[in-house]
């Protein structure tokens, strides 16, 4: 049973915010994995994020998970707003995706040579995205972001690539400049150990301003390989297009010969079955896929027109390979989460859920009129600490770090898991439930009435 919140001690913490979390639950045995992990790893994990440093705690271990639910080693239960950062579409120990990864488990985990399943999960993908005409499987987001941009450079025969602020690429060199993610929670947007003439290469552009955008193309559009572009970025938060914006971006792409890459490991297969594409009815060049593709195993793909995609190894002079690219149980992970995806009714009950969770937001926001904006696109959201309208990145450096810090606690206290950053979206699934997101209204109603 969850302990009453002393608003005195709990949120006049400045560093720390441990006091409502050490009354709540039990971390006994994660304290002691963390320490133990300080011994092995840098900072004690193997992603930035994970180390809860944003937030000013130690992280939990999780033990295992099911449905909407993560359990931690010591036996704490939360519900999931992370959802492994939008894989698990379906929640965690999906069914039919367990089932055909045990299925695949059978045959082998790695064969080193070519396997049916890519070519059922290529053809998923390409059913899906007309823009796709040909598609590369690789291991990562990052990976296959780094190909698109070697492809785009060596299709183009130009160097420089246009990115906008706050969108994460991977840990890209050419594209780890002004970057969101990881990058923007540690407070390393520009990364050490990256050339600084490779990083002249990269045109930073601010998110959703279109004359920057216009004046940009009118001076490096002919020396510009390639635009690249979450076409609805989370990796700052979440910060949709203004309208017309991506328009725009694919006007002057067109105007100078300039390649549009759209990184849709976030939006892609989430947005819509068509991803953030089909939504606003632009065709790229390229697309990158991850996260749902392979159902919560390691995948990445490059996709794209035929003529670019041929100048990829073996037919072409654009190198790039894989041992493991292709691997078999993700291939077998992400047929079965996209042919689920298929029937359509994933869709319809996220966005239901979506619509539920944002009028919860507007009226907890009219009642208290708290300084936070609440974003929200189909099944992503994101709280921003700020009274001011979020629509680029400079603007969501404004947040308050603090503030998010103990209303992050606050929400772990009472067993929610959002992202532990403020620079992170936050997700929904299929095996959440209109429940879980009425309990997730009432805790951040109380949480918010408290912060005042």
């Amino acid at each position: 049973m969850l302990l009453p919140l002393p608003v005195d001690l709990f949120f006049a913490l400045e560093k720390r915010v441990d006091y409502l979390i050490e009354q709540n639950m039990v971390f006994s045995l994660s304290e002691k994995l963390w320490h133990q992990a300080q011994e092995l790893f840098p900072g004690g994990v193997n992603s930035p994020v994970r180390s809860f440093q944003s937030v000013g705690r130690i992280p939990f271990y999780v033990s295992r998970a099911k449905g909407s639910k993560l359990f931690d080693v010591d036996g704490n239960c939360y519900t999931d707003y992370v959802c492994s950062w939008g894989a698990l579409i379906h929640g965690h120990c999906y069914s039919p995706v367990v089932r055909a990864i045990n299925e695949a488990l059978q045959n082998g985990t790695s064969f080193g040579a070519n396997c049916p399943l890519e070519i059922r999960l290529a053809q998923l993908i390409r059913s899906a995205m007309p823009s796709i005409e040909k598609i590369r499987f690789l291991n990562s987001g990052t990976e296959a972001c780094m190909t698109a941009i070697r492809l785009a450079r060596g299709f183009s025969r130009r160097e420089k690539i246009m990115k906008f602020e706050g969108c994460y690429h991977g840990h890209v060199d050419s594209l780890l400049v002004k970057a969101g993610s990881g990058a923007l929670t540690t407070g390393i947007p520009d990364s050490e150990g990256i050339p600084a003439s490779l990083s002249a290469l990269t045109i930073i552009l601010p998110w959703n301003d279109e004359e920057k955008l216009i004046s940009a193309f009118k001076k490096y559009g002919r020396e510009t390989a390639a635009i690249i572009l979450e076409p609805v970025p989370a990796n700052c938060g979440l910060i949709p297009p203004k309208e017309g914006f991506l328009e725009a971006i694919e006007s002057q792409a067109r105007a100078y010969g300039t390649l549009i890459i759209f990184d849709e490991v976030i939006t892609g297969f989430r947005l819509s079955y068509g991803g953030a594409q089909a939504l606003f009815k632009i065709k790229p060049d390229l697309t990158v896929l991850g996260k749902i593709i392979g159902g919560g195993l390691p995948v990445g793909a490059l996709g794209g027109k035929k003529e670019i995609m041929d100048s990829l190894s073996p037919l072409g002079k654009v190198y790039q390979a894989g041992t493991l690219s292709g691997n078999p149980l993700a291939m077998a992970s992400g047929i079965a989460q996209l042919e689920e995806l298929q029937k359509g009714h994933a869709y319809q009950y996220l966005e239901n859920l979506g619509q539920q969770l944002e009028t919860g937001m507007l009226e907890i926001q009219k009642k208290l009129s708290y300084p936070l904006q609440f974003h929200r696109f189909g099944s992503l959201f994101s709280f921003f600490f700020t009274p001011k309208k979020v629509a680029s990145a400079a603007d969501a450096y404004q947040v308050d770090k603090k503030k998010f810090s103990s209303f992050f606690t606050a929400l772990l206290a009472s067993r929610i898991f959002i992202p532990p950053s403020p620079f992170e979206t936050a997700f929904l699934s299929t095996a959440h439930t209109e429940s879980d997101i009425d309990e997730l209204l009432k805790i951040v109603y109380d949480t918010l009435k408290q912060m005042l």
